[in-house]
């Protein structure tokens, strides 16, 4: 069988090859970036970075933080009830370059804005392992020490016609990068009108304080305690990013119930994963100042 003309003529093939190719990224990379950046397509309320928000985001890129944390919820029911509302294309429209990312040595931060009160990003960005212990992210406290320059700010809000004020860019002056980067953090995702939060995790039945005046079980306690709550509430329980536990005012089933299922509102992190009984521990570890 013989082969069709146009095989037999190279020119011929690789125009044909070329326009093939041209189809295709025309149809699936030039348009969807052009139907991106329709009003159609833009979501109210989504609005430019003011300056402060804008330095944060350029030390966030120059540190490499999306090579390891994406900006990207998927449509997946998991994604969503862990991280929030999907991400949809019109909550991009400002951002120069993207900072999607693909891959998650840390967690998503597309819905972070919000979920941590400021507090705990200085800690967290500072000492990561005082608010998660295993985390291996590294350190940031040299952030602090690093000033904005408001000049230089000021002409990458105008290269990217972003709005602002005078007075932003005076307020610049005397802010640090780690005000910066803690700033663009809690901006990110809460320009949405609609926000699926992640849901509390529902403890179980309440049963029975199975360690109640039980000495071992209250320094087993204290040592879980020290790992997963120090952090946030102090060494001593006399508060820090989360409010004083000692002298606790909590009645032992409702304090099991936060720590095991959390507060997400509030910040707060659920302890399922921990089982009930070491969730019990802290809880008598918590109370044991108060003779419980």
């Amino acid at each position: 069988m013989s082969s069709p003309a146009w095989e037999n003529k190279p020119v011929l093939f690789l125009l044909l090859a070329t326009a093939a190719i041209l189809v295709g990224t025309i149809v699936t990379m030039v348009l969807p970036f052009a139907w991106v950046n329709t009003e159609a397509d833009r979501i109210e309320g989504v609005t430019p970075y003011n300056p402060l928000e804008l330095a944060g985001r350029d030390v966030y890129i120059r540190e490499g933080c999306n090579n390891c944390h994406t900006q990207t919820v998927r449509p997946l029911v998991a994604e969503v009830l862990r991280y929030g509302e999907y991400s949809r294309s019109g909550e991009f429209v400002h951002d120069r370059p993207h900072l999607w990312g693909s891959r998650r040595t840390g967690p998503d931060l597309a819905r972070i804005g919000g979920k941590y009160p400021d507090a705990w990003h200085y800690q967290h960005m500072a000492v990561p392992t005082s608010i998660v212990p295993r985390s291996n992210m590294p350190a940031y406290a040299f952030l602090s020490d690093r000033g904005i320059d408001p000049e230089y700010t000021r002409r990458k809000m105008d290269v990217l016609r972003f709005p602002y004020e005078v007075e932003q860019i005076a307020g610049l002056r005397g802010k640090t990068e780690m005000d910066a980067i803690v700033a663009y953090m809690q901006k990110l995702g809460r320009d949405l009108p609609v926000q699926r939060t992640a849901q509390p995790v529902t403890p179980p039945a309440i049963a029975e304080n199975p360690f109640r005046n039980d000495a071992a079980a209250v320094a087993e306690g204290g040592a879980l305690y020290a790992q997963h709550c120090a952090g946030c509430h102090g060494a001593s329980l006399e508060g820090g990013i989360g409010p004083a536990l000692s002298p606790s005012g909590f009645d032992e089933d409702m304090l099991f119930e936060v720590i095991y299922g959390g507060l997400p509102e509030g910040g707060m992190p659920a302890y399922a994963s921990l089982g009930s009984a070491r969730v019990w521990k802290m809880v008598n570890f918590i109370l044991a100042p108060r003779g419980i």
